[in-house]
């Protein structure tokens, strides 16, 4: 089957990337950042905890797999360059590792309320203001509520798949608060590998993990809009 797209289709691709680009970066970004605050400053020293997207761009994970997905109608899905860590750094590595790992879905979390944010304001204003909301329809119909729309769910979307407990996502965390000690060395020699079954589960069984990502993106929808 074939895909035929209008400029305007192509204008929310490219939307849909740049945001999600955007959320990826400060997913990294909060995962070094919290690892520096628990004592590692791996991240920090590597030049990693900056805006500057130049420092987390990684080709294929950053760009090239959100306009896959973007294109396909996929859930939003893409990674940057992994931030360097030593969990061995940390002061309390067994709950330090829960909250490196859990920084970077809430980052997406905070910046999918922000938006929601911005949009209450904006539809406060508008209520308030009908005669430039009139002449303005155009402008917010086309743009603003689409692209507001867009970070909204893209955060939520990268944060539930995130929180799923598969190795190597950030959920799996969860398992080293109760894991016995030689249990998680087996988790740290396993995780490496574990991309791969992660994206054959991915391409085998996607409903199951839209299944998953629905309920995740539901729960905070109903939490943050209501």
């Amino acid at each position: 089957m074939t895909h035929a797209y209008n400029g305007i289709q192509w204008i929310a691709i490219l939307v849909h990337v740049i945001v999600l680009f955007f959320a990826i970066i400060f997913h990294e970004i909060a995962h070094g950042y919290v690892a520096y605050l628990c004592g590692d400053p791996t991240a920090k020293n590597a030049g990693r905890l900056t805006l500057n997207p130049v420092a987390h761009i990684d080709p294929f994970g950053s760009v090239i797999l959100p306009a896959i997905c973007a294109i396909l109608g996929w859930p939003g899905f893409g990674y940057a360059k992994p931030v360097p860590y030593n969990p061995n750094n940390l002061r309390r590595r067994r709950i330090d590792e829960v909250l490196v790992a859990l920084a970077g879905p809430l980052s997406n979390l905070l910046q999918a309320a922000l938006a929601v944010g911005i949009y209450r304001i904006l539809i406060g204003f508008v209520r308030n203001n009908p005669a430039w909301a009139m002449t303005h329809i155009d402008l917010l119909a086309a743009w603003v509520i689409p692209i507001l729309s867009t970070i909204i769910i893209s955060n939520i979307v990268l944060a539930v798949f995130n929180l799923i407990p598969l190795p190597p996502l950030d959920g799996s965390k969860l398992l080293l608060l109760i894991l016995p000690e030689d249990a998680r060395q087996k988790f740290y020699r396993i995780e490496p590998y574990c991309m791969i079954a992660l994206m054959v589960l991915l391409w085998f069984a996607p409903e199951k993990i839209n299944a998953i990502i629905d309920t995740g993106v539901s729960f905070f929808m109903k939490l943050m809009v209501g």
